[in-house]
């Protein structure tokens, strides 16, 4: 089982625009266009977390209306960071989290079967796992545009450099590259 924060980000390192958008993303093409490995890379998914602001986003731009519409694959159980009751995603074991992430690390594990954990995002979320000493992997798909501000990839400051895995091109010019975190903070 590998933690895995997966995420699409501007050349310039933001996941979102300085509005809290996602639109940018969007209007590049379909996710699996841009990202050809993301169904390979959500088969072995057997658990998800994100924050609040990442679901709020999720709700409201990437799902028809009232259609049941899995966030992280079929079946995958969902837990998000947050401290308020959670407005329903049809089709979705969704699970609202208020701690500390080693209590949901435990949860997820659990949930997983021994499949990967996909922390979706934000970087903050990501960032609270690799403080905790529990992110594995850093998957990105680098985006061919500048955002010039918004959220950042991960708001930490790492301690030692990441281990290049893999790289490959995607799509719309995207390129993907996983990283392993091989510090722990």
């Amino acid at each position: 089982m590998v933690v895995q924060y997966y995420v699409a980000a501007s050349l310039d390192g933001f996941i979102a625009d300085a509005h809290g958008s996602l639109d940018w993303l969007m209007e590049l093409g379909q996710p699996d266009g841009v990202d050809p490995g993301l169904a390979e890379f959500v088969a072995g998914v057997g658990a998800c977390c994100m924050g609040r602001t990442t679901y709020d986003w999720l709700l409201e731009h990437a799902f028809p209306e009232g259609e049941p519409t899995p966030i992280a694959g079929e079946g995958v159980p969902v837990w998000v960071l947050t401290h308020r009751s959670l407005p329903p995603a049809p089709g979705n074991e969704v699970h609202a989290y208020d701690g500390d992430v080693t209590g949901l690390h435990r949860q997820m594990c659990a949930a997983a079967g021994g499949r990967n954990l996909w922390v979706m995002g934000g970087g903050e979320v990501a960032g609270q796992f690799l403080d905790a000493g529990l992110l594995d992997e850093i998957v990105v798909a680098v985006m061919p545009l500048t955002l010039g501000g918004g959220a950042p990839l991960l708001p930490r400051h790492l301690s030692a450099p990441l281990e290049l895995v893999e790289v490959h091109p995607g799509g719309s010019g995207a390129v993907l590259a996983r990283y392993r975190v091989t510090a722990r903070r």
